[in-house]
């Protein structure tokens, strides 16, 4: 049982506007419990309208970075509506953090299973620890990991993913990284160095840029190639009349460094 005075999700927040939420059920390996899911929920719809959030880490506490949905809790409301409401939950998280308008990077130890491999392949980027397990194991117990699929789908090439869904079997951080399921691998006392690293670079860049160009970026994965391109030419003829833009190229045609507003 959690202690109701202990926040599922903790919030930390840096003077760069760099946010890491720790997920914080350790005991429980970080369940998705609906508890669970509706504190990400409200931090996520805080961050969203938060201009001075420039950078979101998702990081979770104890052993382990996420198992997935909470079995324990699932077996005991087994009914069809209970089951809808929880997947409905766990799938507006997850596209909440597709939609925020900045950069979310998953630091993940030991394991990520089902929903919590899902919750990583949302992630815009990943950095796994040496140790980081990943595995979509629903089937192992009947149930096939049909949501973490859409996430899996859409980062690894499809044979790799469908081998995971069907024999729920776990892959290493190497096997992750080789996949494109993550973005780097780290041994443990690196790890926090790497995502500096990643985010030091993202905040030389103006936020406006990335905001635009994140929201473009999914917004054409899902289309075909004719109405992505028709997309991205609308979006980037915008980002370019933008004040960011246009400092950029001055910049660069006087080659001397850009001065972005607010970063």
């Amino acid at each position: 049982m959690h202690d109701i005075e202990t926040p599922l999700v903790l919030r930390e927040r840096d003077s760069r506007g760099v946010v890491t939420l720790t997920l914080n059920r350790p005991q429980a390996f970080n369940a998705l419990s609906n508890a669970m899911l509706a504190a990400l929920q409200a931090e996520l719809d805080a961050l969203a309208q938060d201009e001075r959030v420039r950078v979101v880490v998702l990081a979770a506490a104890g052993r382990a970075f996420c198992a997935g949905h909470d079995l324990k809790e699932m077996h005991a409301a087994p009914g069809l509506d209970d089951s809808r409401a929880l997947f409905a939950a766990c799938s507006r998280v997850m596209l909440s953090i597709q939609r925020l308008p900045v950069p979310v990077i998953a630091r993940v130890h030991g394991i990520a299973t089902a929903a919590g491999c899902q919750l990583v392949a949302m992630c815009d980027l990943a950095v796994a620890g040496e140790d980081a397990r990943f595995a979509v194991s629903g089937v192992n117990y009947g149930l096939f990991c049909s949501t973490p699929s859409v996430a899996l789908s859409r980062n690894v090439p499809r044979k790799a993913a469908f081998e995971m869904l069907v024999t729920g079997e776990f892959i290493s951080a190497q096997q992750a990284l080789e996949r494109g399921l993550v973005n780097r691998v780290a041994s443990a006392p690196r790890m926090d160095a790497e995502i500096d690293s990643l985010v030091a670079s993202i905040l030389a860049k103006p936020r406006v840029a990335i905001a635009m160009g994140k929201a473009l970026f999914y917004r054409q994965i899902e289309t075909g190639i004719d109405a992505a391109y028709a997309d991205a030419a609308q979006t980037m003829a915008c980002n370019f009349i933008d004040d960011a833009a246009q400092e950029g190229v001055a910049a660069f045609l006087q080659k001397r460094k850009p001065h972005w507003a607010g970063g």
